[in-house]
């Protein structure tokens, strides 16, 4: 290793992305690994995105780098499909709440830097979780606390566990919380125990509540945002809009936390082209989330088929991947193998999946995707 490295990045895992590799020419290849939507933008609005870099961006000018139209979009958004802000029993978001980043990974990059890093804290996660919140704690430097879920109570975090390393720290004191809401990959969303839970926290410590799949769950801590100061909500526009080629994130917390947000950021962080795609979902986003129930509805179905193959554990889902287990007679005393077994095998026949978390997280793909990956599934597995 080059001496002048830190000797802490040498033992450190990159998360990766697609998996490397070809398949054999002809076959088709499904990507349901990575959680994006099966659906392209509808071709109008993309006609109209070209029009758009054609005739209204200048290639040599910088982007807005205040992003003020486009925060004022988002606001609008959020307040509308809140319902206790959108019916007026909780304050509307500003855009003074909201601070926009290159996918969430940047925010989760910025919260790290404004609350953690060289104040020798920790951060808490509940594994099995999204990995970018360990591995990006871990390039700053920032130590990770991780406790567990109950496998028996649909992934329920470990909350004994959540108290203890928040009240009694061994070592660092924990100055973040990150949660999913629904989690990735388990695919459950927080229930009103573990909600109760992150009510209680101490308000030293922030709450990062991802709603990464909040189209498909329909479920928010929106509405709580003004009376809880150290709670900031991630989402993202790679998922229910389609835009995950453009990697637009965005936060909504507290006005003193946003601004900080805004100073550690790296200026002219969204192209121009990025955010006039996210401008153009935003104005046409009932046309797009009219795809969600077909989804939701894809999703159901796929998770009765799943079911019906005998040799998989599988859980309720309230986003737009299913989450499986082998079932302890298929799985052994070691499922890990026979679980990269199926990966590879899955992948040779076509269709990307995601090992991860002693399981196997499903993208809901087409019907036609759906129906290959059940059809490939079976081919692997009577194999």
């Amino acid at each position: 290793m080059l001496s002048y490295l830190r000797p802490d990045l040498l033992t450190l895992a990159a998360y990766t992305p697609h998996p490397a590799g070809a398949v054999d020419k002809g076959t088709v290849l499904d990507h349901l690994d990575t959680n994006e939507s099966p659906y392209s933008l509808p071709k109008p609005l993309r006609l109209k995105l070209a029009d758009t870099y054609e005739n209204h961006l200048e290639t040599n000018r910088y982007p807005d780098g205040g992003h003020l139209a486009l925060k004022e979009a988002i606001a609008e958004y959020v307040n509308g499909s809140c319902g206790p802000i959108s019916n007026g029993t909780s304050p509307k978001i500003t855009p003074q709440q909201i601070s926009v980043g290159n996918g969430s990974d940047e925010l989760i990059r910025s919260l790290l830097i404004a609350t953690c890093l060289g104040t020798g804290s920790s951060v808490l996660t509940a594994a099995p979780t999204f990995s970018m919140y360990g591995i990006l704690a871990k390039t700053l430097g920032i130590p990770v606390v991780t406790i567990g879920r109950n496998t028996d109570k649909n992934f329920e975090i470990d909350l004994d566990a959540g108290r203890q390393a928040i009240a009694n720290p061994n070592g660092t004191p924990v100055r973040v919380v990150w949660m999913v809401h629904p989690n990735s990959p388990t695919a459950n969303a927080l229930t009103p125990t573990e909600l109760s839970w992150l009510r209680g926290i101490p308000s030293n410590v922030l709450v990062v509540i991802d709603e990464a799949y909040f189209e498909f769950s329909q479920q928010t801590v929106a509405g709580e945002l003004a009376a809880r100061p150290n709670w900031v909500i991630l989402r993202t526009f790679s998922k229910a809009f389609r835009l995950a080629a453009h990697r637009m994130g965005y936060a909504v917390g507290h006005p003193d936390l946003i601004q900080t947000l805004e100073k550690v950021r790296l200026p002219y962080n969204l192209p121009s082209f990025s955010q006039a795609a996210a401008l153009t979902a935003l104005a046409h986003r009932n046309e797009l989330l009219t795809m969600i129930p077909k989804m939701v509805s894809d999703r159901d179905r796929l998770t009765r088929n799943l079911r019906s193959l005998g040799t998989f554990q599988v859980w309720n889902s309230a986003a737009n991947f299913i989450y499986l287990r082998l079932r302890p007679d298929f799985a052994g005393d070691n499922p890990e193998p026979k679980l990269g077994e199926i990966t590879a095998a899955m992948k040779e026949k076509g269709t990307l999946i995601r090992h991860t978390g002693g399981g196997l997280r499903i993208t809901v793909g087409t019907p036609e995707e759906n129906d290959r990956t059940l059809s490939r599934l079976k081919a692997v597995l009577g194999n």
